[in-house]
């Protein structure tokens, strides 16, 4: 565990300094295209069982062939150049900077009073229809999605890093991509992602309540924090973000969660905490959380290697 702590802090450092790998030495790009491919015939086919079972073997299979081919790449490097590599596949699995440069622009619009350039913005990094909402619901928008990111983009793949290596942060990351590009419950991904999402729920269900007891710790407002993720976080359809966002939403004291538009689509969703309505100012604040919950989660391991070897 120590040793992988260490890895894991150079890969949070590496993404700090630099930000994501090129998009043409991106392990989650390649994946991107693979699901795509697959993605294409599947969808093909009229048969509703062909597209669950094309969709659950996928769902199944990218996980598990990143996981192999990682570990028996790693294992075959010199073994000096193993913790190079490990660090350079763990940094490809974290995206806190990417996200805190998109989120922090879609403040900066604001504070300009650009609303226009900040809905679009927030639309490069949000699944929701971004062309009518309002400051507060851009504002909202962001804050919303450093939540939800915080623990699949920081937290899930920081965990599963520490606990099973790189190799198992880049299967986190087959499964969570799987579930951007089709995990979705409207036609025609009803069957093909179907397997996808629930995959994605399982491997979420420990990082996403890790990540508001995280929140908690680092928030100034512990008490609240947690209070907040539980009474909220089980509201939402997802048994995963709610609780991130609900935790940050206790965290801020602001109000997330509502009503949204998904393809001109209309959906009522819970509302999550008891503050205010979210302002481009708390897109920073939801930055800074983010930023310290993950060094928080990175320290931790590494300190309790220190003691121990004391």
């Amino acid at each position: 565990m120590t040793f992988r702590a260490r890895q894991v802090a150079a890969a949070l450092l590496l993404d700090a300094v630099l930000g994501e790998p090129p998009a043409a030495l991106h392990p989650v790009v390649w994946m991107g295209r693979a699901i795509s491919f697959v993605e294409r015939r599947a969808l093909a086919s009229k048969d509703p069982g062909t597209r669950l079972i094309s969709g659950a073997v996928l769902a199944v299979s990218l996980p598990a062939v990143s996981f192999a081919v990682t570990g028996t790449s790693l294992r075959a490097a010199p073994k000096p150049l193993r913790p190079v590599l490990e660090t350079i596949v763990l940094w490809s699995a974290l995206s806190i900077r990417g996200l805190g440069l998109a989120a922090t622009a879609v403040e900066r619009e604001l504070q300009r009073g650009n609303l226009e350039a900040a809905r679009v913005c927030v639309g490069e990094f949000v699944g929701r229809d971004t062309e009518a909402l309002s400051a507060e619901g851009v504002a909202r928008a962001a804050v919303e999605s450093v939540a939800e990111n915080t623990g699949d983009g920081v937290v899930a793949p920081m965990l599963y890093g520490l606990t099973l290596g790189a190799q198992g942060a880049l299967a986190y990351k087959a499964v969570n991509t799987l579930d951007s590009m089709i995990g979705h419950r409207h036609a025609p991904y009803a069957e093909f992602g179907w397997a996808s999402a629930r995959i994605d729920d399982a491997a979420n269900l420990l990082p996403a309540r890790l990540t508001a007891i995280l929140a908690a710790v680092v928030s100034g407002c512990p008490e609240v924090t947690i209070s907040s993720a539980r009474r909220y976080g089980p509201l939402t359809s997802s048994p995963n973000a709610g609780w991130t966002e609900a935790a940050f939403a206790g965290a801020l004291g602001v109000r997330l969660g509502g009503t949204n538009s998904y393809g001109g689509v209309v959906r009522e969703g819970p509302t999550l905490g008891d503050g205010r309505v979210p302002v481009p100012d708390d897109i920073r604040r939801a930055v800074g959380l983010m930023r310290r919950l993950g060094l928080l989660l990175a320290g931790i391991p590494l300190v309790l290697g220190a003691v121990r070897r004391g």
